[in-house]
């Protein structure tokens, strides 16, 4: 839940520093139904159904994590997602490194106040967890207690890179400023090239 509080307050940031929000309809997404089937199978493992088979439960989240990173390659070139891919990739590895959970500290857990229920959890403490300071283990205490990762900050740090971006004001950018001409000279019209599409 906090991660979602998170994402809204990254959001709730860019008319407070003067964007707006509306121009991230401007955004060419590619493939945006991969991220949404890969969050409605973590939900489907982790809520709907966490009892059952712990290796294709474990199989399944890392090729969630596999349709995420096709869908961040496709979008590369935005601003932001390099650094959200950094994240994604730290979280994958650790993921993958220890067998289809993330590795979780149980210090971390115990601060935040985190009591986890039965059946698979995709973040976990575990017996012997590898790159564990890759892992959760920055507490976050609170209503909506929970633990992050590295990988986690750089997730939401490029959203805000993103976000702020694509609807900064238009007086942060060159091309919305009058162009002043020289006496003399004459203003020529031609045909924008089309951007590459990648």
């Amino acid at each position: 839940m906090i991660l979602i509080v998170f994402a809204l307050l990254c959001l709730a940031s860019v008319p407070l520093t003067g964007g707006h929000v509306g121009r991230l309809a401007s955004i060419r997404l590619r493939g945006t139904w991969v991220p949404m089937v890969a969050l409605a199978i973590q939900v489907l493992i982790t809520t709907v159904a966490p009892d059952g088979h712990e290796g294709l439960h474990k199989a399944v989240h890392i090729a969630t994590y596999v349709l995420i990173g096709v869908f961040l390659w496709c979008n590369r070139r935005l601003p932001g997602v390099r650094v959200i891919g950094l994240g994604a990739f730290l979280n994958a590895l650790v993921i993958t490194i220890n067998a289809g959970q993330m590795a979780a500290s149980r210090t971390a857990e115990r601060l935040a106040g985190l009591h986890l229920p039965g059946g698979f959890q995709n973040s976990a403490p575990l017996a012997h967890p590898h790159l564990l300071w890759f892992g959760d283990v920055i507490p976050w205490p609170g209503p909506f207690p929970n633990v992050l990762s590295i990988g986690d900050i750089l997730i939401y740090a490029g959203t805000l890179i993103l976000l702020h971006r694509v609807c900064r004001r238009p007086a942060d950018s060159t091309a919305d400023r009058p162009v002043a001409l020289e006496p003399g000279a004459e203003l020529s019209i031609g045909v924008p090239e089309a951007e590459p599409t990648g």
